[in-house]
C-alpha cells in the first residue's frame, strides 16, 4: 500500500514494507540502528516534521509519527533535510549518496558505518521510494 508523504500512514506503510521486503531483509541483515528524520519546513511543509525508525538486522521494529526529539535522546542516526531535498530523494530525482556528500541530507552519526553499509542505505531508500505514492 503506499500514501501521501508526508504522514502517519506512509510511515506505518513504510514499516510494513520493511517487514515483508525479502531483498531488504537479506542485505540489511546486518544493520543494528535506529534513525530520527528532521524534515525542516519547506514549499508544502510548514513546520517541522519528525520519524522515528528502529532498524534491527533487515526488520524495522518501531516507527513513532512525530516523536519529540527528546524522547529518542540518542539514537544511531539524526537525518536531517528540507522538505524539498527529501522529496527529491523519495522521488528518485536526487541520489540519496549524493545529498549526504553534498550536505542536502545532514548525517549525525557513524559516517564510516554509514558508508560500510551504502547497499543498506540505498535498499532503505528503495522501500521509501515503493512506499511513497504522492508528495504533499
Amino acid at each position: 500500500m503506499t500514501a501521501v508523504f508526508p504522514s502517519d500512514e506512509w510511515l506505518k506503510g513504510l514499516e510494513e514494507k520493511l517487514n515483508s521486503d525479502r531483498k531488504y531483509a537479506e542485505i540489511a541483515k546486518d544493520w543494528e540502528g535506529d534513525l530520527v528524520f528532521v524534515i525542516e519546513p519547506e514549499g508544502n511543509l510548514k513546520e517541522q516534521l519528525t520519524f522515528y525508525l528502529d532498524l534491527w538486522h533487515g526488520s524495522c521494529r518501531k516507527v513513532e509519527y512525530k516523536p519529540s526529539l527528546k524522547s529518542y535522546p540518542n539514537p544511531t542516526f539524526i537525518l536531517t533535510a528540507s522538505y524539498d531535498n527529501i522529496t527529491e530523494i523519495l522521488s528518485g530525482k536526487m541520489n540519496p549518496m549524493t545529498a549526504m556528500m553534498t550536505s542536502k541530507l545532514k548525517v549525525k552519526g557513524s559516517l564510516g558505518y554509514m558508508m560500510r553499509n551504502v547497499p543498506t542505505v540505498l535498499d532503505f531508500v528503495r522501500v521509501a521510494q515503493e512506499a511513497t505514492e504522492e508528495i504533499l
